[in-house]
């Protein structure tokens, strides 16, 4: 979907570091490598297991370049800067962006490896030798697993075996795309989800101005059975349908909004059981006492509503999206912005999305802009400026792992994996796969999912 903001302005972990920091800080350090030593001492192995040989002790900041990794993608084949051979966990090394671990050949056991050189050391009389600073700007690396029913996915722009590959790297299980009702090649990218293996989920839209015709209802609520007779795992009915831009202007309501959701569910469910009804996620905002209650409502107020207009018949999940994030999602204050308003921290957000109601969420877009590798933010979007690529790796796994702990959410969607758009909309912003091909939220994510 198109993500624009309505935003009112109103030491265990420090053992490890997390393997990405910024290009032209590897750059500096990497000197043509693909990777450096993060922790301080690192076993160069004879074989991809804590329990093959230790070939020699490899120090912080020394330098590899890779030839192949084994079939987990967590040991790299590495020739260190002075000629040893051998076997390293990939998960203690900085890694350039520009290195794609699955794209390396898979090795066996009986690859080369060899002590080689050493270090050099420091002759009598003679100044200890240095490599470049190793930095430390590094986020640590979250750890723990999700566990439960939660699953994990994606929003793709072009699914193929590149992305494809990213998504699995990531331990992504969904794939969502976003369909407008009567869109025929929706049936075309189910199809290829499951034949890439993925779940799919649609977000279905529509003729704004059309969606409170009774017979245009119908229509759309054929389209969406039609869909589900298609093999769609899980539908969302409409998008931020609480904003004008998505609902006609002065005609916002949850009420009216329930009366299409009624009639999409019934539809659903009569052609596939099994496909999950997600109801719209309301855009996150503040923006009625700006805009006008005739051209926003504030999600919390909007949510309220659907629950007492009784939405909670007729779907199986509440969607919700979050999307301005500029700390940690174990935050609950100390946003930069100063308001602490609710959309700001992601607790807030889930208990916001899910109030009135017990079943349930569903994140249909969750993400964290970083405008780095593509240069300066467009206009509105200046609160993301100072957000990092690691930090967006590791923001992205905590909020899965919370969002599995907290037992009330099914479904977590990445806004996004693929974008490159970086204009009035930055959506290559929030994109996993970075500007070079680098993907470190997939190696964060995948740690803590698969």
């Amino acid at each position: 979907m198109v993500v624009r903001r309505l935003i009112l302005v109103c030491g265990v972990l420090l053992s490890v570091i997390v393997l990405f920091i910024s290009q032209p800080a590897l750059a500096q350090s990497l000197g043509g490598y693909h990777a450096y030593v993060a922790t301080n001492t690192l076993s160069l192995r004879a074989g991809p297991a804590t329990t093959a040989a230790t070939l020699v002790v490899l120090q912080k900041g020394d330098r590899m370049n890779f030839d192949g990794r084994d079939a987990s993608q967590t040991w790299v084949h590495v020739k260190t800067e002075y000629n040893q051979v051998g076997w390293v966990n990939k998960n203690f090394l900085v890694i350039s962006n520009a290195v794609i671990i699955f794209n390396l050949p898979v090795l066996t056991d009986g690859a080369p490896v060899s002590g080689g050189g050493s270090a050099p050391t420091a002759q009598p009389g003679q100044p200890t030798p240095t490599k470049a600073p190793v930095p430390t700007n590094a986020a640590p690396v979250v750890t723990g697993k999700v566990g439960g029913r939660f699953e994990l996915g994606g929003q793709v722009r072009d699914l193929n075996d590149n992305s494809a590959g990213y998504m699995r790297r990531a331990g992504m299980k969904w794939v969502k795309r976003q369909a407008s009702a009567g869109d025929g090649g929706a049936v075309g990218s189910i199809n290829q989800a499951h034949n890439f293996g993925f779940k799919i989920l649609i977000s279905v839209i529509g003729v704004r101005n059309s969606i409170l015709d009774d017979g245009y209802q119908n229509s759309y609520a054929g389209y969406v059975g039609d869909l589900a007779a298609a093999g769609a795992d899980a539908i969302e009915i409409w998008n931020e349908e609480n904003i004008d831009r998505e609902w006609p202007t002065g005609q916002i309501s949850p009420a009216k909004y329930v009366g299409l959701l009624a009639k999409s569910y019934n539809a659903i469910k009569s052609h596939n059981r099994n496909t999950i009804v997600i109801i719209g996620a309301p855009a996150p905002t503040g923006g009625e006492s700006y805009w006008g209650v005739d051209r926003a409502w504030n999600d919390d107020r909007y949510t309220s509503g659907l629950a007492a207009a009784g939405a909670g018949r007729y779907a199986d999940c509440v969607g919700i999206h979050y999307n301005e994030g500029i700390v940690s999602p174990r935050r609950r204050s100390g946003d930069p912005r100063g308001d602490n308003y609710p959309t700001r921290y992601f607790s807030s957000m889930l208990a916001r999305g899910l109030s009135g109601f017990r079943l349930p969420a569903c994140f249909t877009e969750l993400g964290f802009l970083s405008p780095e590798g593509y240069g300066g933010l467009p206009g509105g979007f200046e609160w993301a400026k100072d957000v990092t690529v690691a930090q967006q790796a590791q923001w992205l796994a905590e909020a899965a792992l919370l969002a599995s702990s907290s037992g009330r959410v099914r479904l977590m969607i990445v806004f996004n994996v693929d974008f490159t758009e970086y204009g009035a909309d930055p959506q290559g912003g929030y994109a996993i796969i970075r500007p070079g091909g680098g993907c470190p939220a997939c190696d964060a994510l995948g740690r803590v999912v698969r």
